[in-house]
C-alpha cells in the first residue's frame, strides 16, 4: 500500500492507506487534545490562534503556536525530503519517516507521566506529535498522489460535497470514477473517526499507554508491506527459477 505510486496504485493500495494512517491520525488527534489540550493533526486552529495570541499581545503564547506551525511544517519538509533524497521508486523509501514517527509516538508514551501541564512541557510534548503527523501527512500524500490526507478532514468534507454534488448530475461523464473516489473519502473519514474514538477512550484507560496503539499499527503498516515484498520475489524465483539464478 505504501510502495506502490502512480498509475501502480490501485483503489484498493489507497483504502488500506487510508483505514490504517487515518486509524492513527484520528487516535493521535483525540488523545493528543486530551493529554495537552491541542489539536495535534493539522495547523487550522493554530493559526487562528496564533492570530488572537497576537491580537491580545500574549507574545509569549504566540510564540509557542508558532513553534507548533512550524515543526508541522517541518515535518513535512523532512519526510518528503527522505523519500526524494532515497528516490520515489525506491522500494523501501517510506521506511524511514515512518520509523520516525513510531519512534516520536513511542517516546511520547514512554515519557507522557512527566507532562506537568507547564508551557515548556506542552510545546516539547504537543510539538513533537504535530511534528509527527506533518510527516505522515507529507507522506500518504506523496504515495498517494494527494489522493489521500490523513491527518485532517477539511479537504476531504470539501471534495466529498463537490463530488456527491457532480455525481448526481445526470449528464456527468465518469460516474463510475466518481463513485469510487466517494467511497475512498467515506472510507478517510469513517476510519479517521474511529481512530479518534479509539483514541479518546483508550486515553481515558490508560492514559499515555494509549500511545502504543498507533505505535502498533504503525510497525504492522511496514511489516506487512515488507513482507509482502519478500512473498512476492520468492513466488517470483520459485516461478521462473532460470530467470533468477542469470539474474544473479
Amino acid at each position: 500500500m505504501l510502495r506502490h505510486l502512480g498509475t501502480k496504485r490501485t483503489y484498493g493500495h489507497n483504502v488500506k492507506l487510508a483505514t490504517l494512517l487515518g486509524i492513527t491520525a484520528g487516535f493521535v488527534n483525540a488523545a493528543g487534545f486530551l493529554a495537552f489540550a491541542v489539536l495535534t493533526t493539522n495547523v487550522t486552529g493554530h493559526a487562528a490562534l496564533f492570530a488572537e495570541r497576537i491580537a491580545m499581545e500574549d507574545w509569549k503564547t504566540a510564540r509557542v503556536v508558532a513553534l507548533w506551525m512550524f515543526l508541522f511544517l517541518a515535518g513535512a519538509f523532512i519526510s518528503s525530503l527522505i523519500v526524494s533524497r532515497l528516490g520515489r521508486n525506491q522500494r523501501y523509501s517510506y521506511v524511514i519517516p515512518i520509523l520516525i514517527e513510531a519512534g516520536i509516538l513511542l517516546t511520547v508514551s514512554l515519557t507522557g507521566t512527566r507532562y506537568d501541564h507547564s508551557l515548556v512541557s506542552k510545546e516539547l510534548f504537543a510539538g513533537s506529535l504535530l511534528f509527527a503527523m506533518g510527516m505522515q501527512n507529507s507522506l500518504v500524500s506523496i504515495v498517494s498522489g494527494s489522493v489521500v490526507r490523513t491527518t485532517h478532514l477539511t479537504g476531504t468534507f470539501t471534495d466529498l460535497g463537490i463530488e456527491l454534488a457532480q455525481v448526481l448530475q445526470q449528464n456527468t461523464p465518469e460516474k463510475a470514477a466518481l463513485q469510487t473516489r466517494i467511497k475512498l473519502r467515506c472510507a478517510i473519514i469513517f476510519f479517521f473517526l474511529c481512530g479518534a474514538l479509539a483514541g479518546a477512550y483508550l486515553f481515558r484507560c490508560f492514559r499515555f499507554h494509549a500511545f502504543l496503539v498507533p505505535v502498533a499499527i504503525l510497525i504492522f503498516t511496514l511489516l506487512s508491506d515488507i513482507f509482502r515484498i519478500r512473498m512476492t520475489h520468492l513466488f517470483h524465483r520459485l516461478q521462473y527459477p532460470t530467470k533468477s539464478k542469470k539474474g544473479a
